[in-house]
C-alpha cells in the first residue's frame, strides 16, 4: 500500500523532470535571437555613421567650391576644376599624382628645349632657325594638348570609371610615348634638343647649348619613361575593371562628349 502512495509521487516526479520543464532550451535559444539582433544593429549604427561622414565629406566639398569657385586651374588663369584629393578613389591618387607631376616635367622640358634650341641658333647650326620656330611650336601646343588628350581622359577615368576615358588616354597616350622617342633621339631640324643634336653641340664646342641639350634629353627620358611604366600599369587596371569597346560606346551614346567636361 505504501508503494502504491508512494509511485504516483515518483511518476509525478518523473514528469516534473521532464525536458517540457527545463528551461535550457529555451534559454539556449533565446540567446541566438539576441547576439543576431546586435549584429544587425550594430551594422545599421556602421552604415549610419559611414552616410553621415559622407554627407559631411559631400558639405565641405561643396561649400569649398561655394567659398572658391568651381575653377582652379590652371591657377593664373583658371579654367577648370582640378584637385586629385576631392575626385580621384583614395587608392588612386598616387598614381594620378605620379602622372600629374609627369605632365608638370613635360611642360617644363618643352621649355627647356626651346630655350636650348635658341643656343642651337645661336651656335649657327644648319636648320636652326627651323629648330626653334618647330620648338616654340611643341611649347604651344603640345603643352594643352598633352593635358587635355591624355592626361586629362586618365584624371576622369579614374574618377568616373568609365571605359570611354581609358580608350581615350591609351590611343592619345600612345601618341605621346611616340613623341617622346622622337624627342628623345633630337632629330636637326626638328625642334628637338635630343640626343643628336647634344652630341653636336659638343663636338662643335659649343658648351652652353651642349649643357641645356643634356637637361633636355633627361626631360624627354624621365616623362617618356615614367608614362611607359604607368601606361602598363593602367592597361592592367583597365583590363581587371572590364572595360570593353562596347560598353565605351554605350558610354559615348549615352552622356556625349558633354561628359568629358562635366563632373558627375
Amino acid at each position: 500500500m505504501s508503494n502504491f502512495t508512494q509511485n504516483p509521487f515518483a511518476s509525478t516526479h518523473s514528469l516534473d523532470a521532464n525536458p517540457f520543464d527545463d528551461p535550457t532550451p529555451y534559454a539556449s535559444n533565446s540567446v541566438l535571437p539576441k547576439d543576431d539582433s546586435a549584429t544587425r544593429l550594430e551594422a545599421l549604427s556602421q552604415r549610419e555613421r559611414d552616410l553621415e561622414r559622407r554627407e559631411q565629406e559631400l558639405n565641405q566639398k561643396a561649400e569649398h567650391i561655394r567659398k572658391h569657385g568651381r575653377n582652379n586651374w590652371p591657377f593664373f588663369y583658371p579654367l577648370i576644376f582640378h584637385s586629385i584629393p576631392d575626385e580621384i578613389p583614395e587608392a588612386s591618387r598616387p598614381l594620378i599624382t605620379r602622372l600629374y607631376q609627369l605632365w608638370l616635367v613635360l611642360a617644363g622640358t618643352l621649355v627647356i628645349n626651346m630655350v636650348a634650341c635658341i643656343f642651337i641658333l645661336v651656335a649657327g647650326a644648319a636648320g636652326g632657325g627651323s629648330d626653334l620656330g618647330s620648338s616654340i611650336g611643341y611649347l604651344l601646343v603640345i603643352t594643352p594638348l598633352s593635358f587635355l588628350l591624355w592626361y586629362r581622359p586618365i584624371y576622369n577615368g579614374y574618377m568616373k570609371e568609365q571605359a570611354l576615358y581609358y580608350y581615350l588616354y591609351f590611343f592619345f597616350g600612345g601618341f605621346h610615348l611616340l613623341y617622346s622617342i622622337y624627342m628623345i633621339i633630337g632629330i636637326p631640324s626638328t625642334g628637338s634638343a635630343g640626343l643628336i643634336q647634344t652630341i653636336r653641340m659638343f663636338t662643335g664646342h659649343h658648351w652652353v647649348a651642349a649643357i641645356i641639350g643634356i637637361i633636355a634629353t633627361v626631360g624627354w627620358v624621365i616623362q617618356g619613361l615614367g608614362n611607359a611604366f604607368y601606361y602598363r600599369q593602367i592597361w592592367a587596371h583597365h583590363k581587371a575593371a572590364g572595360h570593353s569597346v562596347e560598353k565605351a560606346k554605350t558610354e559615348l551614346a549615352t552622356h556625349g562628349a558633354k561628359a568629358y567636361f562635366t563632373r558627375g
